[in-house]
């Protein structure tokens, strides 16, 4: 009987899924393995169960590079939940007789495999493929997590349509882009459509993020625009930008939602409601009638059709997956270096504070920052200063000291590469 290679989906969608399920599926059977798919992730194996797996030919998958959406679904399962759930899968996996695994997946699927290897060294070889729209993980040459540069291609699309809206019907759009931890995908999306600022959790160092800086960051953006003669624009902010928030600001709001003890539930601040009111009432206080609207990007993104880009990178990383088994390779995550293959291991991956995957965060001392802000409309330093403080300042209902001390705030913790 040929050995077995079986491969998983794990985590939310991500253009390119199917890309590498392609590849490692037709390499897999290529080099003498069968290949076996596993529906939603880790779910079931998690339980114990394995019937819902499918055995993978060439001809189910040889059309698929190019296809958004995964053929074998996705779940969030977390394998290591505890020890039990551990077990499951790996005698689930073993009952299979798995004896290679291909798991695909983000920073919480990737953790889940490096518990998988090192509790099975010698019985299975365990590679996984880095997949997240977000593009926080840790990646050698900073290159991108598959799926980014298809997200970033549609989101810079969707944002470049609300930009003309705006400027055809008056209005501002704050438009929420998804990115749990990491702004690359707001600052990359706001960069490629010219859009009017992006504001990304990165830029304040502070935690938590005090509100108020974040309403300002907007309120100034829409202020100075205004100098300039234009009453629209559109902000692209990071969604990561809730979960920093400060927790008692955000208690006194009244569309939070609260738990059994009156505590603020972080994961369900909507973060787009949340400050498009808050801008609203701080222009209404600056004597400004502006209309803003709020607009979420990202379920749209996950299942879309690859774009070159992604589905070349992905038939190479499914490629370089099975490569790397055959090769007698466990325990690390395939990514790209040079047009190489470049195994990581988990263990290098893995913060030693938090014994968690790292996160890759946008480097705000870059110049691919910097060259993102020399094009936004942001209040800068010289704002505070005359003559371009009154120029402000007379769009609103404060004197120019009363507007320098509003915003202040706004341009003394700017990120060094701002200024």
């Amino acid at each position: 009987m040929n050995e077995r290679l079986a491969i998983l989906v794990g985590g939310g969608p991500a253009p390119g899924i199917n890309g590498v399920i392609a590849s490692a599926t037709i390499e897999a059977i290529n080099s003498g393995l069968s290949v076996l798919g596993l529906y939603d992730g880790y779910r079931h194996i998690a339980r114990g169960d394995t019937s819902h797996v499918k055995e993978l030919s060439i001809d189910d998958v040889s059309r698929l590079h190019g296809t958004g959406g995964s053929v074998l679904r996705t779940s969030r399962t977390n394998p290591g939940k505890d020890e039990a759930t551990l077990a499951n899968c790996i005698r689930s996996l073993l009952q299979l007789g798995v004896r290679y695994l291909v798991a695909i997946g983000g920073d919480d699927t990737t953790y889940g495999a490096s518990l998988i290897a090192a509790q099975t060294r010698g019985r299975l070889g365990v590679a996984t493929v880095p997949k997240t729209i977000d593009n926080d993980l840790p990646l050698p040459d900073n290159a991108p997590t598959f799926g980014f540069e298809t997200a970033r291609a549609f989101g810079t699309t969707i944002v470049e349509n609300l930009m003309e809206d705006a400027r055809t019907a008056y209005r501002w759009y704050l438009a929420i882009t998804m990115g749990r931890k990491s702004g690359a995908l707001a600052l990359g999306i706001c960069k490629a459509a010219g859009a009017t600022l992006a504001v990304l959790p990165e830029e304040f160092p502070e935690n938590p993020i005090d509100l108020d800086r974040v309403v300002n960051t907007v309120v100034g953006a829409i202020v100075k625009r205004k100098s300039f003669g234009h009453e629209h624009g559109v902000a692209v902010i990071a969604e990561g930008i809730a979960e920093r928030l400060n927790a008692q600001q955000l208690a006194a709001l009244d569309n939070v939602a609260h738990d059994a003890y009156g505590h603020v539930r972080l994961a369900d601040v909507p973060i787009g409601m949340v400050l498009r009111d808050a801008v609203r009432e701080r222009l209404t206080e600056l004597g400004l009638d502006i209309t803003v609207v709020t607009k979420d990007i990202g379920y749209e993104l996950r299942c879309a059709k690859p774009v070159p880009f992604d589905v070349e990178y992905t038939r190479t990383l499914g490629y370089g997956a099975v490569r790397y088994l055959l090769q007698g390779g466990s325990g690390a995550l395939i990514a790209l270096s040079g047009g190489r293959v470049n195994p990581v291991t988990l263990e290098e991956l893995l913060d030693p504070a938090t014994g968690r995957i790292r996160v890759r965060l946008v480097d705000v001392t870059t110049e691919s920052y910097e060259v993102a802000r020399k094009y936004m409309i942001r209040l800068e330093p010289g704002d505070l200063t005359e003559p371009r403080l009154s120029r402000l300042s007379v769009q609103t209902s404060l004197s120019p000291d009363q507007f320098a001390e509003r915003f202040r705030s706004v341009v003394d913790a700017q990120p060094a590469a701002a200024l």
